[in-house]
Formats: structure tokens, C-alpha cells, sequence
């Protein structure tokens, strides 16, 4: 399989993975011919990749990060704890809350237990999945990427489960601004945009209040969007201000929000949004994270296709673990020919080549 971007998909070309809605319902199955219809719905839904399969890639098969069961029960799982917030009822929040404390404790241990069994590095471009709320499956997100680094910092269980429990929760308090900021289609105005920065007071608000999370969770809703040099909010804090699990969710946060599609801005790839990060390193950034992120995720998918410094054109195959930006490439154009037979070249003991291109379209 090799991943193109929707906008690039063209009608009759084969589907190679199954897409799903964020309800875990099947919206296309792999091997079905793609339509023009077919593919304005895609772009409609805002899914920014997808597989396509083809007779040379036949063989090339990224694994999930989670499987799809789990991942449709843990956004289900938020989805219905976070919609209940966002009502006007009888039940107070904190009931709400401490009621879905231990869903969210066994979802963060399920979650941990998957990401211990697979050995691959971390690759969400490679879920193909369309999402109603965007804070639902971004919520999910970052928590697979914190915890993802919190393996890679040598983390505790204990601390495994509030970073991960302070991750799913970091944006709560978007339950609390009015829905047509929320899913207003189009940037924010400057007066829009300061009632959503609320959010992260709103989440410490709702979460410091309930005996069953940890103090330090609502802290990680208060503090996520700040930033090393004190330019974040709400507090404008900075250095050593700053929890530890906070810096972590920061790299996390905005790793998915630029991988994701917006209506003011495309997706990126991982090695564009990694790019982003380390401009940030130091200054908005913890160094240390950024390092232990770059070694967790995969920053080139497997399904890309790529151009090497060299001039040869490839799929990436396969990962190194721990080391994303030096994947396995399988080889399918020489000096501009098409090869008849591939081969596999490994990044890895090649040092003197680098990944110059990616071909997405």
C-alpha cells in the first residue's frame, strides 16, 4: 500500500485500508474502487491520507497503533463522558467526572498495554479514520503520543496513568465554550480566540474539584498551552513552572493538531510537524521531550513515498525502532527507471543518504 493524499486521489484507484467514523462504523472498506463522489465525500470529511493499493505495494502493510475495537471504545468512551459535560442537566460535573474516573484509568492501562506489546514506532497517519468532533479523537491522540513518550522518558506505572489520565482530559474545558466557537468553520476572530484560550482554566476548574483525579490531571488541562519562554497562556509561565507532564502534552498537542486537517490549513506529514517542534526546541519546547518524541514516532509512515539524496524513489517498508528518520526503504526507481525487480534499502546503514522528498500527491 502507499499513502497519497485525498486531494490527489483520482476515481477507479483502489482503496487499500478501511476507513471508519470515529463511532468505529465502517464508512469505505479496503479493496473497494474509489469514485469521484467517493472521494469529495473523503475530502469533505477532512481526512487528509489514505492507502491506496496497487500490484508493486501489495505487500507493504502499516500496523495500527491501536486495534480498531480499542480505539473505537476509547473514543466512545470520551466522546460520551465530554458530551455529558456540554449538557444542561441535573448531574453535576463532578459527578460525571468521577464517575468516568476509572473508564478513563482502564482506558489509559489498555492503552498502555498496546503500546508496550507493539515494538513499531507510533504512527497515527496510518489510522484512517473520520471524526464529527475533532476534540474526541484529538483527545485520544494525545494521549497515545504522551504516553508514547513517557515509555521513552522511563516513566513509572503511576505516572504513566496520570500523564495518560491528564492527556485525555487536557481539553475538557472546551466543553465549556459555546459550541459556535468550537465548531466554527473558519479561523477565530481575536475576541473568539480569547474566550477559547479559557479553556484551559476551565478544565483546571472542573477537574481540581473531584476527589477521584489527581490534582496533578487538572494541571495538565491548566498548563498545556504553556509555553518554556512564558509566551503560552493563561499564566505565562515558564521553565521550571511548567510540570513536567505539561511540556509533554504540549509536544503531543501540537504534533496532532498540525498532522490533523483544519479548514484554514492542510495536514501536515510527521517530519514537517517534527520540523515545527524543533524550531521551538529551547525556547517554547523542552529539548528532552522533543528528542524522546522523535524517537517514539514514526516520522516518515510506512506507505510513503520517498526520494533519497541520491536520486532513487522509494516506499518506506519498515521502521528502526528508536530511530524514525531512518526507516527501511523499498527501492522502486533508479535514474529515473522504473525497476522490474525492488529491493530493500536500509536507511540505517546507509548514513550518507538522507530522505530528501516525500511524494504525497
Amino acid at each position: 500500500m502507499r499513502l497519497l493524499k485525498t486531494q490527489s486521489l483520482t476515481s477507479g484507484m483502489k482503496l487499500g485500508k478501511t476507513i471508519f467514523n470515529e463511532r468505529g462504523i465502517v464508512l469505505l472498506s479496503s479493496g473497494v474502487l474509489l469514485t469521484n463522489n467517493m472521494i469529495k465525500r473523503l475530502i469533505e470529511l477532512d481526512i487528509p491520507f489514505v492507502y491506496i493499493e496497487d500490484g508493486r505495494t501489495l505487500h507493504i502493510k502499516p500496523n495500527p497503533s491501536l486495534p480498531d475495537k480499542t480505539r473505537n471504545q476509547a473514543v466512545l468512551t470520551i466522546q460520551e463522558t465530554f458530551s455529558q459535560l456540554n449538557k444542561k442537566q441535573k448531574i453535576s460535573d463532578s459527578f460525571v467526572l468521577e464517575k468516568a474516573t476509572k473508564k478513563f484509568t482502564d482506558l489509559v492501562r489498555s492503552i498502555l498495554t498496546e503500546v508496550n506489546n507493539n515494538k513499531e514506532l507510533l504512527s497515527l497517519l496510518t489510522d484512517v479514520y473520520a471524526y464529527d468532533h475533532y476534540i474526541f479523537t484529538h483527545s485520544l491522540n494525545v494521549a497515545l503520543y504522551s504516553l508514547a513518550m513517557g515509555l521513552e522518558l522511563k516513566l513509572n506505572q503511576k505516572q504513566m496513568e496520570i500523564l495518560g489520565l491528564g492527556a485525555i482530559m487536557h481539553d475538557v474545558g472546551k466543553m465549556m465554550i459555546p459550541t459556535e466557537i468550537i465548531l466554527k468553520p473558519g479561523r477565530l476572530t481575536e475576541d473568539e480566540f480569547e474566550t477559547m484560550k479559557k479553556h484551559s482554566e476551565f478544565g483546571f476548574q472542573l477537574l481540581r474539584g473531584v476527589h477521584t483525579i489527581p490534582l496533578l490531571v487538572a494541571h495538565c488541562a491548566y498548563q498545556h498551552h504553556e509555553r518554556l519562554d512564558g509566551t503560552g497562556y493563561p499564566r505565562g509561565l515558564s521553565g521550571e513552572d511548567i510540570h513536567f507532564y505539561g511540556k509533554i502534552i504540549a509536544v503531543a498537542d501540537v504534533f496532532d493538531a498540525v498532522t490533523s486537517n483544519r479548514v484554514y490549513r492542510n495536514a501536515l506529514l510527521p517530519h514537517e510537524a517534527l520540523e515545527i517542534l524543533y524550531s521551538g526546541a529551547g525556547t517554547q519546547f523542552d529539548v528532552k521531550i522533543i528528542e524522546a518524541f522523535r524517537r517514539s514516532v514514526a516520522i516518515y509512515p510506512v506507505g510513503l513515498v520517498v526520494e533519497l539524496s541520491d536520486g532513487r524513489k522509494g516506499i518506506v517498508s519498515k521502521q528502526n525502532t528508536g530511530m524514525g528518520e531512518r526507516p527501511i526503504i523499498e527501492i522502486i526507481e533508479e535514474q529515473g527507471n522504473v525497476l522490474e525487480k525492488v529491493y530493500e534499502l536500509d536507511l540505517l546503514k546507509h548514513n550518507h543518504l538522507v530522505i530528501k522528498k516525500c511524494h504525497v500527491e
